[in-house]
């Protein structure tokens, strides 16, 4: 009885295995089919993270911000240079009615104007600059021309006037706003250009978890394989066994549950790989033609990172730190222009050129007049219910705040450096260890099929030693993984590869 369970369980085993094995190769036949035309891509970490920076709308987004901003320096840039202006009355009809004083009558009284006005005038101006610095002065050379035409009573009366002249302006004790505001052009600019590389490696981070997480699956399907070749191995030797001793009749039974078992978790895992490749073609821009495909191939370099060197990587290397510092200078210039709001500060203005007026077009050319003016205007606050002296308060905590802000964030960064570190250390020993285990758990599966080939122990031993090889191989992916992530993570924390010496970006040049 128990020898023709055996041969039942023995020939439903054997069909099943068939049946799975035709399906295969007939689903592989037609896929060949179907894709020979498209050759197979070997997607790499720093493939992915290149198609992902050439498709990534962030990125585009981010270089657009950075010309945008560049285009607003220029224009404040362009402040520093010469002007020319020119502005036309051409002509100004005027029939109106207005009260006007009369010295005469000593009153005012309403008197009808119909006049014709044509203007023009031309300006050529020049920021004021004094060792290389603007002082927010301005010397200009001006030319006005007009005719006035009035009509009264059915008399006409015309004017013709001229003058050129040249204007200096200066304002004094108060902030000096063309300059405060070149450098906040600067600053934005180089703001936008941190923010680029901020963004860079955050998708450098990104892509490389989904890549890792690709390859992890990858390596497991090796690790499930692995352990259906030993199955299939050890089925081989039971069903030999089977068909010469009955005694031996339910253990084929039991390794082809277990071979069963182990088909399932490799077909459970190669779904999910499916899955999440397509989820990274669609975020590397990749048409649904096209094959990707990770390679799971390991190697362990020891990584030896110095931690003063890390953390002046971190420092210097990430924007982070020059974020902070830019935005404590804004907060300078801010409290620097509070200051200058409603305070003590005086307008010089002086003029000197050369006027003519006269009824005939050909006289202005002519005995030209002297013409100046100066003009000193002085603002004196005298009390403003202490809203200066608040505004000022206001903007002084600012810039204590961003200070604060700075110092925070440089123990942040140093003590992520220093976890990273302690992280990376910890998964690359682990690594190291577990890789000798795994080939001391493949001698061990050898072993124990050969000897329960000898009949010296039983199945469940082998099966146990199958088992632990399948567990070590997963916990040295478990420790690998960990070990590639915390490099990862140090060297985004840090923007310098320590594994290849070298700057993250340089590593991943779009």
């Amino acid at each position: 009885m128990k020898g023709s369970t055996a041969r039942i369980w023995h020939r439903l085993g054997a069909e099943v295995l068939q049946t799975r094995l035709l399906l295969v190769v007939v689903t592989w036949g037609w896929l060949g089919h179907g894709l020979s035309a498209q050759e197979p891509i070997e997607l790499t970490l720093e493939s992915a993270v290149s198609l992902a920076m050439r498709s990534s709308y962030r990125i585009r987004q981010l270089e657009l911000g950075i010309q945008r901003t560049r285009m607003y320096l220029r224009a404040r840039q362009a402040q520093l240079r010469s002007s020319v202006s020119m502005d036309l009355i051409a002509p100004q009809f005027k029939g109106v009615s207005d009260y006007k004083w009369n010295s005469t009558l000593r009153r005012d009284e309403i008197v009808r104007q119909n006049t014709r006005l044509w203007e023009m005038g031309i300006a050529v101006s020049q920021p004021v600059i004094l060792f290389g610095n603007p002082t927010d002065g301005y010397l200009s050379l001006h030319s006005r021309f007009y005719r006035y035409d009035q009509s009264e009573d059915g008399t006409n009366a015309k004017n013709y006037y001229n003058r050129s002249y040249l204007k200096f302006e200066q304002p004094l004790f108060r902030p000096n706003e063309l300059k405060n505001d070149l450098e906040e052009a600067e600053l934005d600019l180089e703001r936008e250009d941190l923010e680029f590389l901020h963004d860079q490696v955050d998708l450098i981070e990104d892509v490389a978890d989904d890549y890792y997480d690709l390859f992890e699956i990858a390596y497991a399907d090796l690790v499930h394989q692995n352990r259906i070749a030993s199955l299939k191995q050890l089925l081989e030797i039971v069903e030999e066994a089977t068909g010469k001793d009955t005694a031996f009749g339910m253990e084929p039974v039991q390794v082809q549950v277990e071979l069963e078992n182990a088909h399932e978790e490799l077909r459970s895992n190669q779904r999910e790989y499916r899955v999440r490749m397509e989820r990274l073609k669609r975020r590397l821009g990749m048409s649904s033609g096209e094959l990707p495909h990770v390679m799971p191939s390991i190697s362990i370099d020891r990584v030896k990172v110095d931690v003063e060197e890390a953390i002046r990587y971190g420092l210097s290397l990430a924007p982070r730190m020059r974020m902070e510092d830019i935005q404590i200078r804004e907060q300078q210039i801010d409290l620097d222009n509070a200051k200058g709001r409603n305070s003590f500060h005086i307008d010089l203005e002086m003029t000197y050129g050369l006027e003519k007026e006269d009824e005939a077009l050909g006289e202005l050319w002519n005995r030209y007049d002297n013409s100046y003016s100066v003009s000193v205007n002085a603002n004196v606050p005298i009390w403003d219910w202490g809203r200066r002296r608040a505004l000022i308060n206001a903007e002084s905590i600012s810039v204590k705040r961003a200070e604060l802000s700075r110092t925070e964030t440089e123990e942040r960064i140093t003590s992520e450096i220093v976890n990273d570190i302690v992280d990376l250390q910890e998964y690359q020993r682990r690594a190291l260890s577990t890789q000798t285990n795994v080939d001391r758990a493949k001698r061990v599966t050898e072993l124990s099929i050969g000897q329960y080939r000898q009949r010296r122990i039983p199945l469940q031993d082998v099966l146990r030693s199958i088992a632990v090889q399948f567990d070590t191989e997963k916990g040295f992916l478990d420790a690998y993984m960990g070990f590639r992530r915390s490099a990862l993570e140090l060297a985004t924390d840090t923007y310098y590869d320590f594994e290849n010496q070298t700057p993250l970006l340089e590593r991943f040049a779009p």
